[in-house]
């Protein structure tokens, strides 16, 4: 009533003086009031009109305080562009049961009246605040994507496109799919995701779009419901650990992608009832997550893909199961943030590969050598199957700070500084490891075998082995291994190595304090140049004959992070056994236990002259 009072105002306004702005002024306030978009937006045109057709130079003038509706479309369209860049490019309209493509969701957006009110309140150059229109259009554009099992029959894209899902013969995948929309309408999102039907599996651009972007589609989302088709209504705590779900492959990244998830029982009830609008923040349900997936309780609230860690990444999808042997590896992709060609057929080994070799190649990180078990055609050093990381990572006692100094103190009479330092400098210039044409070239040590005996076991393959700079150690595999000894030598050259790790050099890490660590402010004059070049964690720079105790300082820390270095290669490390082959090359024997090596420190420039990068097929 009270907006109705106003335009009959604004209608006596506009009577009194018609060739006047004021008066359509007030009638789009009026209308606007009133949520009569439509009609809001053409008072407004009347009056861009009104002030570009009058002869006052003042009011002409005035006219340049207001944007046209062209104009603040052009700024909404923008905005709309950099909402849906990260967004799938179907999604079912909760409201209609339509499935929409980019444009059918962009008509449905500009025949809302969230846009009309956008577009009729943005009148003037202020107003056109690209935050407050990035907020409409955001809001708008929420999506809640599915995370669940794939079972039965499940409606594909021809199912639904053109039809209207709630419309549907509620059978088999129809009856999870309305569900899933009702539930997504009901708690207020207009827009849903489901990998069912959403995705044309017939299209192998889309298929590999759509693989590389589904990480960040759930990082995305709104939110992420997690269907839990197995687990009754009315379950008991615990429940959730010996769903079917927490076998497959994809829900590692459904689930630690979405910031935002909720997990649904058999009958779309709230799994334990739990009714907070976030089960991320549910201790009982985290720790049920944390006992069946073995993930870490900060990776399972706020994870952050990336290269870190890959060994234990790796076991957390050491036991899951995909439809195609090659999913395995691709629903690994977004958890690595990597982005590879998708190529079903290729087989399990060779997608398992290609993504291992981006993780060793991008991160120089070499735990995901680590495993036990058949080697890949794709690369020796390379497991067969993801199953080879379901046992626990090669750990061995770690020394504490007094038996590191223990053992520095005893080598600064054994061994000579100035040749531990040689030997540090020499792994710090060895390069990082790399692929080439599914070639490895890895930075190690390798130690030369000189003689591999056969220990009789029932139904295993046990071999002695001694190597130059080893003790003597005990060798477990499916293969065949020569027997030779200095006496009977073999033409074939045996290697064991131990790959390279720059941690051993704790050398600071430069990316953890660039983050942690604020620069002095250069603006600050109270600040020397000579403060600014010696802040935490940048070098001394120390000319000739100048600060001579700061150079004193700098040999003696770094003397010792070189007999640190003695102190650690001299302790247990896990091995690779390697076969050279006809070209030089060498191919890794895998074992069906860890290898477990240790150096005997008798002569240490022996072992400079072990290091090496050797190329393994």
């Amino acid at each position: 009533m009270l907006w109705d009072d106003a335009l009959l105002d604004a209608e006596k306004v506009i009577e009194l003086n018609s060739s006047s702005y004021f008066g359509y002024q007030l009638k789009h306030a009026a209308l606007h009031g009133a949520h009569r978009y439509d009609e809001a937006i053409e008072a407004f045109k009347i009056i861009l009109s009104k002030l570009e057709n009058t002869p006052d130079t003042e009011t002409t003038n005035l006219r340049q305080q207001y944007v046209s509706p062209c104009e603040v479309d052009g700024a909404i369209e923008a905005s709309i562009k950099a909402q849906l860049d990260n967004a799938p490019h179907r999604l079912i309209d909760t409201s209609t049961g339509h499935l929409c493509n980019r444009e059918a969701q962009i008509n449905a957006f500009k025949m809302s009246a969230e846009y009309k009110e956008l577009l009729s309140s943005t009148m003037k150059h202020a107003d056109l605040r690209m935050e407050r229109i990035r907020d409409v259009v955001a809001m708008y554009f929420r999506y809640v994507m599915l995370s669940h099992r794939w079972e039965g029959t499940e409606p594909l894209l021809h199912d639904i496109q053109g039809k209207v899902v709630y419309d549907l013969d509620p059978v088999g995948g129809i009856t999870k799919l309305q569900s899933f929309c009702e539930t997504t309408r009901d708690k207020g999102y207009r827009w849903a995701w489901i990998d069912t039907c959403c995705i044309d599996q017939t299209n192998n651009v889309e298929v590999q779009q759509s693989v590389n972007s589904m990480f960040v589609w759930y990082r995305l989302s709104a939110l992420t419901i997690i269907y839990l088709s197995d687990v009754p209504p009315s379950s008991q705590p615990g429940t959730l650990a010996s769903s079917a779900w927490n076998t497959r492959g994809w829900t590692v990244q459904e689930f630690l992608a979405p910031k935002f998830v909720l997990f649904y029982q058999k009958d779309w009830s709230l799994y334990l009832d739990d009714r907070s609008p976030n089960h991320k923040d549910s201790l009982g349900i985290m720790q049920e997550m944390g006992a069946a997936t073995c993930i870490d309780a900060q990776a399972l609230v706020a994870f952050r893909p990336g290269m870190r860690d890959a060994r234990e990444k790796l076991q957390w999808v050491s036991s899951r199961v995909t439809t195609w042997q090659e999913d395995i590896a691709y629903s690994l992709f977004g958890i690595f943030g990597v982005n590879l060609p998708v190529i079903y057929g290729e087989k399990k080994q060779k997608a398992l590969g290609r993504l291992l070799q981006e993780v060793v190649a991008q991160s120089g990180d070499i735990s995901a050598l680590d495993w036990v078990g058949q080697s890949s055609e794709f690369n020796s050093c390379l497991p067969a199957d993801i199953t080879a990381y379901k046992a626990p990572p090669c750990t061995l006692p770690s020394m504490s700070e007094d038996d590191i100094q223990t053992s520095i103190s005893s080598l600064r009479h054994l061994i000579a500084v100035d040749l531990a330092l040689k030997l540090y400098a020499r792994l710090d210039n060895l390069n990082a490891p790399r692929f080439a044409n599914c070639r490895l070239h890895l930075p190690c040590i390798a130690f030369r075998v000189t003689a591999v005996k056969r220990s009789r076991a029932r139904d295993q393959e046990i071999y002695e082995v001694k190597a130059d700079g080893l003790h003597d150690l005990l060798i477990t595999t499916e293969d065949k291994l020569i027997q030779f000894s200095s006496p009977r030598p073999t033409m074939q050259t045996f290697l064991l190595v131990r790959p390279w790790n720059r941690y051993l050099l704790e050398l600071p890490d430069f990316a953890e304090q660039s983050s942690l660590t604020e620069l002095p402010d250069v603006d600050d004059d109270t600040q020397s140049e000579d403060d600014y070049w010696s802040a935490s964690g940048s070098p001394v720079l120390v000319s000739p004959g100048g600060f001579p105790e700061a150079q004193e300082s700098a040999d003696s820390e770094l003397s010792d992070r070189a007999l640190r270095l003695i102190a650690r290669l001299e302790q247990p490390f896990g091995a690779f056994l390697l076969a050279q082959q006809r070209g030089g090359e060498y191919k890794r024997i895998a074992s069906d236990h860890d290898i477990i090596a240790q150096v005997k420190l008798e002569n240490l420039s022996s072992i400079m002259d072990m290091v090496r990068t050797l190329e393994i097929l």
